[in-house]
């Protein structure tokens, strides 16, 4: 049995799927699923069970889940040990990332990332913050980058940098040709923002209340690229990351402004499991991404 299809099998049981387990390990679907089959028929038993809520192990398929989950670990451990020895970056890399940063910002990273490590196979994933936080804490990926990182006593936060949040809006709007932008005056106005459990929604609400300014909210997003589509279009006035709308202020496509008297910064995070031993290529990663010379 090969060490990498108990591997597989750990995946599937703790994503509950084939697709994003044969996804992570850079094979086919059918791929994973004939790797199953195979250790179904080695032990005479049924391991998962199928259904709409995702695949589940069987009573059988839990006790070789935990023992292979062990195994994996160690090997892991004893893989990253050996790579450190001989300076050699390679295997796997799972990373989940919220939108803004991933689709925005991590492209020049990357790209640095795999120039200089070209034997890591780098599997990127574009995720809610919640969902990264319990994906990284099941071990279902290595890293998450998030923004506003929050305290957890299973995880572990590396900061990275700060982003500016500005006022974003369309170009017929009355704020298009202003600068700066006092928070009064976006009191009733028509505004467009992240869903309510998002943390860069939370920041601009407590924004809103220290100043006594009640917005008026016309459509909630959990996504950058629809957030700046609704300003685009003239639904509302939203605020954003800078990064995350550079393409569209050059294009003219947007215009923004700062918050008059307000240095709004949203810090950015690199978030891994406590105790878990990272790999040299996740190690790599991290030293990449908090690096000044690169320009997003």
């Amino acid at each position: 049995m090969h060490i990498e299809t108990l591997k597989v099998f750990c995946d599937v049981v703790e994503t509950g799927s084939f697709s994003l387990a044969a996804s992570q390990n850079f094979i086919t679907q059918s791929a994973v699923s004939q790797q199953l089959r195979a250790l179904e028929t080695k032990y005479h038993c049924k391991l998962l069970e199928r259904s709409r809520g995702g695949a589940k192990p069987t009573p059988q398929g839990t006790i070789l889940y935990k023992a292979s989950r062990d195994i994996i670990d160690k090997y892991q451990d004893v893989d990253a040990e050996l790579q450190h020895s001989n300076d050699v970056i390679g295997g796997h890399l799972r990373v989940a990332i919220v939108y803004s940063v991933g689709l925005h910002e991590l492209p020049a990273y990357l790209k640095e990332y795999l120039r200089s490590y070209p034997e890591v196979n780098v599997h990127i994933e574009y995720s809610r913050p919640n969902k990264i936080y319990d994906n990284v804490i099941a071990q279902q990926i290595d890293l998450g980058i998030v923004a506003y990182p929050q305290k957890h006593p299973q995880i572990v936060t590396i900061p990275i940098r700060e982003d500016r949040l500005v006022l974003a809006c369309p170009p017929d709007h009355q704020f298009a040709t202003l600068k700066k932008v006092p928070v009064s005056k976006l009191e009733g106005v028509p505004f467009v923002a992240y869903e309510k459990d998002i943390a860069t929604r939370k920041a601009t609400d407590q924004l809103f209340k220290n100043n006594h300014v009640t917005v008026r909210y016309v459509a909630e997003y959990d996504n950058i690229e629809t957030i700046k589509r609704a300003v685009e279009i003239g639904q509302g006035v939203a605020i954003v990351p800078l990064p995350a709308i550079r393409q569209e202020i050059e294009s003219g496509a947007i215009k923004v402004a700062n918050l008059a008297n307000e240095n709004l910064l949203r810090p950015l995070g690199i978030i891994h499991k406590r105790g878990r031993h990272l790999s040299p290529a996740a190690v790599k990663f991290i030293e990449v991404v908090k690096r000044e010379d690169i320009h997003v």
